[in-house]
This record gives structure tokens, sequence and C-alpha cells, in this order.
């Protein structure tokens, strides 16, 4: 358990919770901290889902900029070779659903950690964006790459190029969040959310999120052949012949799966 990231299990859902009063600042302590949890998260039996929450105030504000301001390129370089990317790109390795729980101000590292989760449901209050550019820089840890992905080029363009911070509404309508609930709602909605996958074929549910991940990296050919090979996968496990056996003799939806 780190100092500003730790780990919060209950009921089968691993909660990554961000603390580092007021803001959530992204320094390289949570780079660090967040990098480990995650792994811990993906390597645990008794985490089937996760939820990326930085409490009732705020998601995460950003980078600490004081930490960067006086770097040069050559810090910047070295720093980055196990920095915030690799630490987001393990947040998105877990195999495993994942859900960021977004409260007052996702903005620049702290958005791109929501990218790096499967969903992101936000408060009614929220804003998000990508605002490294008044700042004379570009996302650096994935917002470039994952936001362009999730929303199509030019609308990410348009984010990134202007930095300008995104209500909770506009950025429904343009898919950079799933859900917006009430403010003070926003933990116990993500929780309904992963609590659906409590219960679910575990590694049925990691072969969806490998093919559809993968896929979106290569073309529609090997995307295909990627699909076909991690479905074949899934008749090794016991949980196929749980859900089949289930489905024949009860039908749909009755299965009681054990994550095997």
């Amino acid at each position: 358990m780190g100092e500003f990231v730790r780990l919060e299990v209950d009921g089968a859902i691993g909660t990554i919770r961000l603390d580092r009063p007021p803001m959530n600042a992204l320094n390289r302590q949570i780079e660090v901290e967040l990098r480990e949890t995650a792994i811990e998260a993906a390597e645990r039996s008794d985490v089937r889902a996760v939820i990326v929450y930085g409490g009732e105030k705020v998601f995460a504000a950003g980078a600490d900029i004081k930490e960067m301001a006086d770097m040069s390129y050559t810090d910047m370089a070295r720093k980055e070779e196990r920095g915030l990317s690799d630490a987001m790109s393990q947040v998105a390795a877990i195999p495993k659903p994942t859900v960021a729980a977004l409260t007052g101000y996702a903005l620049g590292g702290g958005f791109e950690l929501a990218l790096s989760c499967d969903r992101r449901i936000a408060g009614e209050n929220v804003k998000v964006g990508q605002p490294e550019i008044l700042l004379g820089v570009i996302p650096g840890a994935g917002g470039t790459q994952r936001l362009a992905r999730l929303i199509g080029p030019s609308k990410a363009k348009d984010i990134i190029y202007t930095g300008r911070f995104v209500d909770a509404q506009e950025a429904l309508s343009l898919g950079m969040i799933d859900e917006v609930v009430a403010r003070d709602e926003v933990y116990a909605a993500a929780r309904r959310w992963a609590e659906q996958f409590t219960g679910g074929a575990a590694r049925a549910l990691a072969a969806a999120k490998a093919a559809i991940d993968g896929g979106l990296d290569v073309d529609l050919d090997t995307g295909l052949k990627l699909e076909t090979h991690l479905f074949a996968g899934t008749f090794a496990t016991e949980d196929q012949k749980i859900g089949m056996r289930s489905f024949v003799e009860n039908g749909p939806g009755k299965a009681k799966f054990t994550g095997n």
C-alpha cells in the first residue's frame, strides 16, 4: 500500500484510490505507486472488477507541474522511460472490467488515467480535458492516442488544440465519458456497474477485453484472427463448460461461474 495510491478490496471489487490532497496532482511517487497498484489489482484473484477513484471532491487535476517545470529534455526523456505513460498502460492492461469514477476535475494526466479505463462515470459538475497545450506541451501519457481512438481524430484535435475544459454534458455527447450522475452518486454508480462482473466468467471477460483492445491496434483481418484465437482459448476454461451446460439445461443467464 503506497502513501498516495492504495488498493481497497470489498466484495470482489478493487478500488484504486488516489489520495494526495488537495487535487491529486500526479507526481513521480504517484506514478510509481499507481503502476504497482495496477499490477496488484491485475494479479489478485479476489479482485474481479476495478474502480479508479480520487475521492468525493476531485479525481485528478493533472500532473504535478511544480515538479516538472524546471526539467530539461534529457530529464524528461529519462523519466518517461518508466513514467506516467507506463503507469497508465499498466492500468489499461488490467485484464478485468475497469471504470473511472470522476468527481470535480479530471484534467491532463488525470483524464489520461480515466482514458485508461474501460468506462468513465462522472458527476454532473465534472470538468474534463487535456489542457497541456496551455503549458506549451502536449498530452504525454496517452491523451493523443486514447482520446483520438475513443472519440475520433477531429474531436480529439479540438479538445487538445484548445486545451479547454469540457463540462459533463458536452463530454457525454462527445463520448469522452459514458454516464453522468449526481455528484454524490459517482462512486455508487461506478460500483453498480462493476458489481455486474463479480460473478462473471473472468477468463472470458479478459479475453473479450484483449480482443477489443488488441484489435483496435491492427487491421481488421488481423483483429479477426486475434478474436478467433482468443475465442478458441475460452474452451480451455471451466466457465465455458459451466456456461454451456447451464444454457442447455436451464436456458440463458443462469450460469454460476467460478472465474476459472
